[in-house]
């Protein structure tokens, strides 16, 4: 039985855990499954969005989409998200990848 086996036994006894949700979505991104993992990290932040951790690997995939739209929104809903929720670390993760794809980088401070 495989990891996403296990995890999809998991899921179908707790279909709302968000843990198994976010997990789901990373083991099928490892498996090149990108539809499938985008599909449950946009249920993640439609449905859980207190759940901080999805902001980042959904923006991020959402670049590697060349979907970059989608991706400074989902940055910016993470940082007011994590602002709210005083997670720190989070915050300044999304904060970098923003800015970087907004064009600001260190680089700059001339």
């Amino acid at each position: 039985m495989t990891r996403l086996d296990k995890l999809l036994d998991f899921f179908k006894n707790e279909p709302n855990d968000e843990f198994l949700k976010y997990a789901l979505a990373t083991e099928y991104l490892r498996l090149n499954e990108t539809d499938k993992a985008l599909m449950y990290y946009e249920d993640l932040v439609n449905n859980h969005p207190q759940y901080v951790g999805t902001y980042y690997h959904l923006g991020k995939l959402y670049e590697a989409l060349n979907r970059t739209d989608d991706a400074i929104a989902t940055y910016e809903k993470g940082m007011l998200v994590t602002k709210a929720a005083r997670d720190n670390h989070a915050f300044s993760e999304l904060q970098g990848v923003y800015m970087q794809l907004k064009g600001f980088d260190d680089e700059d401070d001339d």
